[in-house]
């Protein structure tokens, strides 16, 4: 018998600054009991009790970077099943941010933050394992799968299942409205 899913939900932002081409990551160094430790993402977290999706993007993209968000463009919303070393299921709702006020900071409690250029991010995502190797950012292996729809030109809001077993990626399936 098949049991409702009951995730997590969580928020996720890439925030690119135009003028440079350049995305906003995260990289996950700071603290080795890290789900995430050696994985480097965009920014985002959980969302918390009395908050709708895009409070709680507000609120983490605060904490996480001292900026505040202007504009968001919803691109995707995911759900990951039995994901990472706690096999979570989580409910996750993707942004590209394009307009915010302050200058992010250089580092926060989970790690470093540093501009990417985006053209690394997308290589990155490269079904060409030594050119992933190369650009020096291990994501989630699911993350090679979304992330360049993140910042296509189809203006439609991708919704996805990335089920996970543990660490491993399983598969990645997606439609578009």
């Amino acid at each position: 018998m098949e049991m409702a899913l009951s995730p997590i939900v969580g928020t996720l932002a890439y925030i690119l600054n135009e003028e440079t081409d350049e995305v906003l990551l995260i990289r996950r160094d700071s603290r080795p009991d890290d789900d995430h430790f050696g994985k480097v993402n965009g920014l985002g977290g959980k969302v918390e009790t009395n908050e709708h999706i895009l409070s709680s993007l507000r609120r983490e993209i605060l904490e996480e970077a001292d900026i505040m968000i202007r504009s968001m463009e919803l691109r995707g919303v995911i759900t990951w099943t039995d994901f990472g070393p706690k096999r979570e299921d989580w409910l996750g709702f993707i942004f590209l941010v394009r307009d915010w006020d302050g200058d992010p900071k250089a580092f926060n409690e989970e790690g470093s933050l540093e501009w990417v250029p985006k053209q690394n991010l997308l290589n990155a995502c490269s079904s060409d394992s030594s050119i992933r190797k190369e650009m020096n950012l291990p994501l989630w292996e699911g993350d090679r799968h979304f992330i360049p729809l993140v910042f296509d030109n189809d203006p439609r809001t991708f919704y996805g299942l990335m089920p996970y077993d543990g660490e491993s990626f399983e598969s990645w399936t997606y439609e578009r409205l």
